[in-house]
C-alpha cells in the first residue's frame, strides 16, 4: 500500500533503483566505494552488475550484504547476536535500539534480520546525514527513511507528528518493521538511556488510547555492544569542546565519522534482541499522567537494553581506571589493560588544556554501561 503523503521522507519504490544505481555508478566515489565492498573484483563488471538491478531487495542482497560482511571480516574479531529465534519472521516489529554507531548499529541489524529469514526494516535516518546525491541514493535504496532535525517548536512539531504517522503506516499498513534509535543522535557518553520524547512521538499519531498505541507498534528493544566502542576518541574530544559551548560540527565530520565508524577496528560486537513491549507492562503505567507514562515506558526500554548489553573487558577497564580501585580486576588481563591504554594514549595527539579531564570523558564512555548495570542490578 503506497500513499503519497509520505513521499518527502520515505525511501525509494523499486521502480526508482536502477536511476538511482545509474546515479552511483556515475558518482565520482564509485571506484573508492567498489574498492572496499568487492575487494579484487573487476570494475566494469561490478558496473555490469550493479546496472541489472531493479528492486531494493536487489540492492541489500548483492551490495549492503557485502558491505556488512566486510566491515565484519576487516574490522570484528568476532560477530554474534542472541534473541533473534525468538522473534516471528511474520511480524512486524519497531526495533528501538541503542546508537552507537552512525551507520553500523542499523547496517548490520539488517544483515541478522536477513540472515535469520526476516525481511529487512527501514531505517530512520537524520536529515542532516541525507547530503549529497550519493549518500542520498545509497540511504533511499536501503529502505533509509529521512528524519528532520532542528527548526522553531512549530516546526519540531510538525515532524515529530509526520515521523510518527509515517512509523506507524510503514508497520501497521505497509507491513514493514522500523528501526529507531533510542534518542537523538548517538550515545556519546555510554549512557544508553531513551529519550523520553521518543515515545511521545510514537504516541502522536495514535487514537489517544496510549496502551494500544504503543502495543500496535510490536517494539522491541535491542542492544547494540562493540568491545571497541567507534569514534572513541573522537566522541571524547566532541563532548570535551561541547563543555562550555555548543558544539558546532566542521563540513565533513558526519562523513569522517561514518567512515572512521567502518573502519576502526571494533572487536568483538554482538546484538542483543530483547522481548516485545507487552500490554501488560504498559497497562501497569495507564493510570498515571502523560508525562510520568511515557518515562516509566523509557524505563521498560531501558531496563532491557541496559541488561541485554554485553559488557567487555574494556568497559571494566575503564571503570576500574576512573574509580582508582581494582573491583573487576578479575575481568581484564594484564595484557589487555596494556592494550587499553595503548589506544588511550592517542588521546595526547589532541593539544587541549585539560588533558585529565578528556580522559576522564574517554573513560566514562567505557565505564558508564558498568555503572548503569550495576544501578539495574541493585
Amino acid at each position: 500500500m503506497r500513499n503519497g503523503k509520505f513521499d518527502d521522507i520515505r525511501p525509494y519504490y523499486d521502480e526508482e533503483i536502477p536511476s538511482a544505481m545509474s546515479r552511483i555508478l556515475q558518482s565520482e566515489h564509485f571506484p573508492l566505494l567498489a574498492s572496499y565492498v568487492y575487494p579484487g573484483k573487476n570494475i566494469d563488471e561490478l558496473k555490469a552488475l550493479i546496472g541489472t538491478f531493479k528492486t531494493i531487495a536487489d540492492f541489500q542482497l548483492e551490495v549492503m550484504r557485502c558491505v556488512n560482511e566486510q566491515v565484519i571480516a576487516r574490522s570484528s574479531t568476532s560477530f554474534t547476536y542472541s534473541g533473534i529465534d525468538k522473534l516471528d519472521p511474520d511480524k512486524k516489529y519497531l526495533f528501538i535500539s541503542n546508537h552507537r554507531d552512525i551507520m553500523l548499529d542499523s547496517s548490520l541489524l539488517q544483515y541478522i534480520l536477513y540472515k535469520n529469514g526476516h525481511d529487512t526494516s527501514e531505517i530512520t535516518f537524520g536529515a542532516n546525514l541525507m547530503s549529497g546525491q550519493l549518500v542520498i541514493d545509497i540511504g533511499r535504496s536501503n529502505k533509509m527513511f529521512r528524519v528532520e532535525r532542528g527548526g522553531n517548536m512549530k516546526e519540531f512539531y510538525k515532524a515529530s507528528l509526520h515521523l510518527s504517522e509515517y512509523i506507524r503506516y510503514v508497520i501497521t499498513e505497509k507491513g514493514q518493521s522500523v528501526w529507531i534509535a533510542q534518542r537523538n543522535g548517538r550515545t556519546k557518553d555510554g549512557n544508553d538511556l531513551t529519550d523520553q520524547g521518543i515515545i511521545k512521538m510514537f504516541c502522536m499519531s495514535g487514537s489517544g488510547d496510549k496502551v494500544k498505541d504503543l502495543v500496535d507498534l510490536n517494539i522491541v528493544p535491542v542492544s547494540v555492544s562493540y568491545e571497541w566502542e567507534p569514534c572513541d576518541i573522537l566522541k571524547a574530544v566532541e563532548l570535551y569542546s561541547s563543555r562550555k559551548e555548543k558544539y558546532v560540527k566542521r563540513p565533513g565530520e558526519d562523513l569522517n565519522s561514518i567512515l572512521t565508524g567502518i573502519l576502526q577496528p571494533k572487536g568483538a560486537i554482538h546484538f542483543s534482541f530483547g522481548t516485545p513491549i507487552t500490554e501488560e507492562q504498559l497497562a501497569a503505567y495507564s493510570d498515571s499522567p502523560s508525562s510520568e507514562y511515557h518515562k516509566s515506558v523509557a524505563k521498560l526500554f531501558d531496563d532491557q537494553i541496559i541488561s541485554n548489553f554485553r559488557l567487555s573487558s574494556n568497559n571494566y577497564i575503564a571503570y576500574d581506571m576512573l574509580t582508582g580501585a581494582d573491583e573487576f580486576a578479575a575481568k581484564y588481563t594484564p595484557q589487555q589493560k596494556a592494550m587499553f591504554e595503548k589506544n588511550m594514549s592517542k588521546l595526547g595527539e589532541y593539544n587541549v588544556d585539560e588533558p585529565d579531564v578528556l580522559k576522564e570523558i574517554f573513560l566514562g564512555i567505557y565505564a558508564n554501561p558498568v555503572e548503569n548495570a550495576k544501578k539495574l542490578n541493585r
